[in-house]
């Protein structure tokens, strides 16, 4: 690693946590503002206004908003996500949910990245023809498509109508979904329409670049077999571009797996971020978005140092 590239990543990491502090503050003011009291969603409706008032003042809502953020803050750089309005630890509340989720999301993920790679370097190798043209039309309406629409019209139509697989992903309390995977395949279904759809797009685009490279040409006309041109002059130039395009994609799955899971009832985050904001659970709806919005930075980060790690590589 050169030094150029030690600086480089070392001001990334400086402008992830300033931008980490950034998203954590407009996270906490801006889940403040929605609509609902922790106070009165921990005592009911039928609470008298003294009793709402002991409750926010336990709480520490009649402390500035300044105030409560700081102490939040202090809280999330310590592992303590806060406490539910139910009483519960967020953190504990959160945990299992977290790992089903991350489940749903690493399935998706890795079926997402052999397939863009195969039907990029397909199509891109293929530039042009009746088979590209027919397949990027296929995709640019793939993509205008949102993932919960598609997760609707699969539980309608697969699951509802057709009985091929659950239209409902419910998994009993304690267990793992891995134990039930037939309740995963339509939600894998679903995130990976999108997602599949945006990252063939990219690698198919760098593939057409990289096959019209001077060097690839050249191992063309020194009659090197058109597989070894693939996997040594077209593939390097692709990967690093994949790599980037799947973080992203990999971290933009965190929202459209929030719509996927309510759509099928999955047990994951996405039941709980609803149900909290319908019912003004301020502490878990903070604590979902930072995780949330942090996850997504540190992965967008982490491609634009691949991408940086990359042309200091290829300017050398």
């Amino acid at each position: 690693m050169t030094r150029d590239l030690v600086r480089y990543v070392t001001g990334r990491l400086v402008t992830a946590v300033a931008l980490l502090a950034a998203l954590s503050s407009v996270v906490y003011a801006g889940v403040d503002l929605l609509p609902g009291d922790p106070a009165t969603a921990r005592l009911g409706v039928n609470a008298t206004p003294d009793q709402v008032a002991v409750a926010r003042q336990r709480l520490g809502l009649d402390e500035p908003l300044a105030h409560r953020y700081l102490k939040w803050a202090d809280g999330l750089l310590h592992g303590n996500l806060g406490t539910s309005a139910n009483g519960t630890p967020v953190a504990g509340m959160l945990s299992g949910r977290l790992e089903n989720t991350a489940v749903l999301a690493g399935l998706t993920v890795l079926l997402l990245i052999p397939l863009s790679l195969v039907l990029g370097l397909v199509l891109g190798r293929r530039a042009e023809r009746r088979a590209d043209r027919a397949g990027s039309a296929l995709l640019l309406l793939t993509t205008a498509v949102p993932e919960f629409v598609v997760a609707a019209m699969l539980a309608l139509v697969v699951g509802a109508q057709l009985r091929w697989l659950p239209a409902t992903s419910l998994v009993p309390a304690g267990d793992s979904p891995l134990t039930h995977p037939d309740v995963l395949v339509l939600p894998v279904l679903s995130l990976l329409w999108v997602s599949l759809a945006y990252a063939t797009r990219v690698i198919r685009a760098q593939t057409l670049v990289a096959s019209r490279a001077p060097h690839v040409e050249a191992m063309r006309l020194n009659g090197i077999p058109e597989r070894t041109v693939l996997y040594h002059g077209v593939l390097p130039a692709v990967l690093p571009s994949a790599a980037q395009i799947w973080l992203i994609t990999s971290a933009g799955l965190l929202g459209g797996t929030v719509l996927v899971e309510a759509v099928f009832g999955y047990p994951g985050i996405g039941q709980v971020l609803v149900s909290s904001v319908s019912t003004g659970d301020l502490p878990v709806v903070q604590a979902l978005a930072v995780l949330m919005g942090a996850l997504t930075l540190l992965a967008t980060i982490a491609a634009d140092v691949i991408g940086a790690a990359v042309g200091r590589t290829r300017s050398q």
